[in-house]
Parts: C-alpha cells; structure tokens; sequence
C-alpha cells in the first residue's frame, strides 16, 4: 500500500535515520532536564518513524486540517517520544526542545493538547485514550470520513477495565477506522507488567473481542510497516490492533541493561556518552 506520507510530502531520508533521530532528539531533551521517560522514546522509536513517515496523513504546516490521520498518545508520560516525532516530521521546531519541561513551554513533561500543536489529546490517567478514540472514531464516520484513529498505548493500560469497555464498544461498533498500537514493553513503575497484572495472551483476548489482531517486534522496521499496511488494507469491519515488543533504551546499549528502565536515571555525564553511542549506530 502507497504511504500517504510519501504522497504528500515526499523524501528520500530512510525510515531508520528516521528513527535515529527521533531518538536523538528524545536524548538531547532528557538532557535538557536531567531525566524524563527515555526508555519508553528509545523503545518506540522505531514504531514512530512508520508513523510518521510511512502511515500517517498529515500536513506539517496545518496541525488541526480536517482531513488528517488523528495520532493519539494514549500514555501521556510518553510525551517526549512525540514530541521527539513531531520536530523531526516538521510540526514542531527544532529549537523548541531546549524549552522540555520548562515553565511556559509548549513541551511539558506530561502530554497535553491543550499545549502543543501536534497533540490530539491529554494522556491523563493512563486507560482513557481508547475510550477517547473511539468517540473519534464515531464522530469521524458521522462526518463520513476517510480519516483514521491510531492510538498508540501501553501494555500496562491492558489492566484498565476502562481500555476493555472501549476495546469491545469499538467492535460493536465495526470502528474499522481505528487502529490501536500497544507498546508492550513490559516494564510499570512498580515491576514487570507480566508480573504486576498479566494480560496475556493478548492477541487472543483481542480476537475474542472481535478486533483484527497482529504482533510483531516493535524494533524491527519492515514489520511494523507491513503491520501498518495489512491494518489498513484489512477488509473486515472491524478496528485493529498491532501489538508491539519492544525493548526499553532501545539503541544506547548501556541503558537496554539497566534493571530498572521504566524511568532511567541517568547521569550527567552519561547524556553525552548515550548520544556518542547512538551517533555511532546511526544507520548508513
């Protein structure tokens, strides 16, 4: 399936120099205040990079168009993983990331749309961004519109019951405009999410509530593309799901080995060592 990205924009930068520097752009802001949720921008790099510059419809110049592909960060301390997306797609400027988590900036530590363009909703308590996109979804075939919903969420929002109310009202629905993506990293701020409530297995419990389910690695590349593209393609009247394993720090290997990776401490000296190891696996 053509990328809607390549049809309106256009660029020959790979989709893992992509990545590459959305994860630079995640370390240059943890830098700016000393720490912030880098395991979780490292880890979804590579899931952003198909985003937005393979999937997504959107105009850099025109945040809010009508007509755009809505990207909905359900997991609001994610913020500086699309923040880090939306300067490299061109919505946001490069300069601002200086500003991360300071007073009056339009980059705060915790997702929200009323701050920064780009931002479709506040990732609040973690559990409500299906809920939300389904609404969307509702109101968006109301207006018989072409437009799609991702949502991107975490595994650790599969212990909502509220994530479970909106995954079987969404099939009830036949929201096949919708297409939610699951970081399953397996880390909450208490432990493993495996051990704190698991949700496997996930794919089945998704078929069961009537949803077109995939899993792939969410570090390599080409599968989550080809995941995109059999979601969107899917013939079923149905909403999807691509279910993502990926590693937290993903990139700066010293960090992938840290026990504890849900919030990364993260020395001043290391900022410097993190970005000098991710400068020499940029892709060629």
């Amino acid at each position: 399936m053509d990328s809607p990205h390549e049809q309106h924009r256009g660029s020959n930068i790979s989709l893992p120099e992509r990545a590459y520097r959305i994860r630079r752009n995640a370390l240059r802001m943890g830098e700016v205040q000393g720490q912030g949720y880098i395991g979780q921008a490292l880890g979804v790099a590579d899931i952003l990079a198909v985003s937005y510059f393979y999937a997504l419809r959107y105009k850099p110049e025109d945040p809010e168009w009508e007509d755009r592909d809505r990207f909905c960060l359900s997991i609001g301390h994610y913020a500086i993983a699309l923040y880090s997306a939306l300067i490299e797609a061109g919505i946001l400027p490069e300069f601002e990331l200086e500003t991360y988590g300071t007073d009056d900036s339009r980059l705060p530590m915790s997702g929200m749309v009323t701050y920064t363009p780009g931002m479709e909703i506040t990732g609040g308590s973690l559990g409500h961004g299906l809920g939300i996109c389904v609404g969307m979804c509702l109101g968006l075939k109301r207006k018989k519109s072409s437009s799609l919903v991702y949502n991107l969420m975490s595994d650790g929002e599969l212990g909502e019951g509220s994530t479970w109310e909106a995954a079987m009202s969404a099939a009830h629905h036949g929201l096949d405009n919708l297409i939610a993506i699951v970081d399953f990293n397996n880390q909450q701020a208490d432990g493993p999410s495996t051990q704190m409530l698991s949700s496997e297995p996930i794919t089945d419990k998704f078929a069961a509530f009537g949803w077109f389910v995939q899993r792939v690695d969410g570090n390599d590349i080409d599968a989550v593309r080809d995941a995109f593209d059999q979601a969107r393609s899917h013939k079923g009247k149905q909403p999807r799901v691509v279910i993502c394993d990926t590693t937290m720090c993903k990139g700066v290997p010293f960090l992938e080995t840290r026990e504890i990776t849900h919030f990364v401490r993260v020395e001043p000296d290391e900022w410097e060592k993190a970005l000098k190891v991710l400068d020499e696996g940029r892709p060629q």
